[in-house]
């Protein structure tokens, strides 16, 4: 069961990196429906989709989002303020590296980046070490644990549904497309 949940996460990350990259310039037809007007397109006795588009890479996105606001529900986070507080649960990362990180990975400007981090500093979630790095507090380290709780259940419930095999692919195809865009972004 740990690796499918490694698998899942994986997976999880590359489509909302996909997705935040292929959001950058959609239209709104590119990006598919509403969140509140996707379920009946994703309902077990919808036909499944001949292909790959942005569209379900959207309406997946948009899941996943609802799925992690219901989650900090009561937290006083926004996603942004949550993914900084969440990528530094490791080892106490270097601030301005910590930054380029999650701009790099989010395709946030670094300076929106760095306000989240300054907004949970002062909101007493992450502090500064005597080495000058950032690690999240006790009450940091709690937020992260309800807030993957709550989401963990959803997310490993609806993976749990695809088999190992079919989500390592995705995974795959997704960092890849990921992979692209990135390169193309960078050119212009």
């Amino acid at each position: 069961m740990n690796s499918r949940i490694t698998v899942v996460g994986v997976a999880a990350s590359a489509i909302g990196a996909a997705v935040l990259l292929t959001g950058c310039g959609a239209t709104t037809t590119e990006a598919g429906p509403p969140a509140s007007s996707t379920a009946a397109a994703v309902t077990p006795s919808a036909p499944a989709p001949a292909t790959l588009t942005p569209s379900i890479i959207g309406q997946a996105e948009k899941h996943h989002t609802a799925v992690l606001a219901r989650a900090l529900t009561g937290t006083t986070l926004d996603e942004k303020q949550w993914i900084v507080l969440n990528q530094a649960t490791g080892e106490p990362v270097e601030r301005a590296a910590h930054i380029n990180r999650i701009a790099e990975l989010t395709q946030w400007p670094p300076a929106e980046v760095e306000t989240a981090l300054n907004a949970l500093l002062t909101k007493g979630l992450l502090a500064t070490t005597p080495h000058g790095r950032l690690e999240p507090t006790t009450a940091g380290k709690a937020v992260v644990d309800k807030v993957r709780t709550e989401s963990g259940a959803i997310v490993a419930a609806a993976y749990g549904a695809i088999p190992a095999e079919d989500l390592a692919t995705t995974a795959r195809v997704l960092a890849t497309i990921t992979t692209r865009m990135a390169e193309e972004l960078t050119h212009g």
